[in-house]
């Protein structure tokens, strides 16, 4: 299971058990599902995505599982009785109580899932970063968990395109529930942040790339959250800044960059890259006029050292006491996300799925996320994260 996520861990099969770790998990969520044909499906779903299954669709996942055919592999996502909002929340709290700290950070993201036809629900045209153009694919918006355990998915909404959401005899061939309307990828991101705080994810900050970092409305939210954040922005993002005469201005990001003390630029690290620490020099200037006397806003900037014209921009809040330290290492985590998609996507099967209704993308999407956030866990205690080098996951369960 998982061989390639955890290679090169020699000490594994001594120091951790599969089979009673991934029984753990199936318990914890084995009461969604209220007959026995169902909670014996999920487990085999589950091992079929954790096992060494070259491409995880159905009929692939049924022959792992000594399945003639795939109909119980599609009468689990499609037919059976079980709610995969509620297996979410099995999911955060699994991630939580492994690798949960006060110092998280919550990370979102969008990936794209290339597809044929007209019929998935949400395809369209469309930009994915995955594929690095416009393709026929659905998006999932996505909130990942990173610290200084480990890291893992806590969280996913499918983005349904406006034409999706206002054609009435699409939505019901695809499955859309009634209630769910339009919604842009950052009011998704806003409202998945709040699931995670509602169920008591511990985090220190939320961080992620342009998309939500020039949505405004998402800052001040946060904001008025209390919650910190490091968010990438475009280089014409104004910025509110305060001005010589005492009041402030919208100030285009690459301009306000060019203020920036030369005392205020450091070479530091965002962290450990496939080829070493990600070194580039850090700049951050105080912006925001506004804040309460314990909040602060901050443009920070990221220049390479090999072209520094090559600049990056980031808005910032922040409470108590914080240093350029701290946002670069926020502005770092981002990363974890990229990288999570990449695992998930090869070792889980994220985007193996052959589903074209709403109820199966989620279904099929959350338990690629618990198997990826099982691997997660495994590695971390393998690797000695929660500072017990060799024990089970299932032996520091309180279930």
């Amino acid at each position: 299971m998982g061989q390639k996520l955890l290679e090169g861990e020699d000490a594994l099969e001594e120091a951790l058990d599969w089979e009673a770790g991934l029984q753990e998990l199936h318990a914890r969520i084995s009461h969604r599902f209220s007959r026995s044909e169902s909670r014996q499906r999920v487990l085999a779903y589950l091992q079929g995505l954790l096992g060494s299954v070259e491409r995880k669709n159905g009929w692939q996942l049924a022959e792992y599982a000594g399945d003639a055919t795939p109909d119980g592999v599609q009468r689990l996502l499609a037919v059976y009785h079980w709610d995969a909002d509620q297996v979410r929340g099995d999911l955060q709290g699994y991630v939580v109580e492994h690798l949960g700290d006060p110092g998280g950070v919550l990370v979102v993201d969008e990936t794209g899932f290339l597809k044929q036809g007209k019929k998935s629900v949400g395809v369209k045209r469309q930009y994915s970063g995955t594929a690095g153009k416009v393709e026929n694919c659905q998006i999932g918006v996505f909130l990942a968990y990173g610290s200084r355990r480990g890291s893992a998915f806590l969280d996913r909404e499918l983005y349904l395109p406006q034409e999706w959401a206002a054609d009435g005899a699409r939505r019901r061939e695809a499955g859309v529930p009634e209630g769910v309307v339009f919604r842009t990828k950052a009011q998704l991101a806003q409202q998945m942040i709040s699931r995670a705080v509602a169920a008591g994810v511990p985090f220190g900050w939320v961080t992620g790339d342009t998309v939500y970092g020039n949505d405004r409305k998402l800052r001040r939210w946060l904001e008025e959250q209390g919650r910190c954040y490091v968010l990438a922005v475009k280089n014409n993002e104004p910025m509110w800044a305060d001005t010589e005469r005492g009041g402030s201005a919208p100030v285009a990001a690459r301009d306000l960059a060019h203020e920036i003390p030369d005392d205020r630029w450091q070479r530091l690290s965002a962290g450990e890259g496939s080829k070493g620490p990600r070194l580039y020099d850090w700049g951050w200037l105080p912006i925001g006029f506004w804040s309460a006397p314990d909040q602060e806003h901050w443009l920070l900037v990221r220049r390479s050292i090999a072209d520094p014209e090559d600049l990056a921009y980031y808005a910032c809040f922040g409470t108590g006491d914080v240093s350029l330290a701290d946002l670069v290492r926020v502005a770092g985590t981002r990363w974890i996300i990229e990288d999570a998609f990449k695992e998930a996507k090869q070792e889980v099967g994220l985007d193996e799925y052959e589903v074209r209704l709403w109820v199966g993308w989620y279904r099929h999407i959350t338990l690629a996320l618990l198997a990826h956030a099982f691997l997660a866990v495994i590695r971390s205690y393998a690797a000695g994260g929660d500072g017990k080098k060799g024990i089970c996951p299932r032996e520091n369960s309180s279930r």
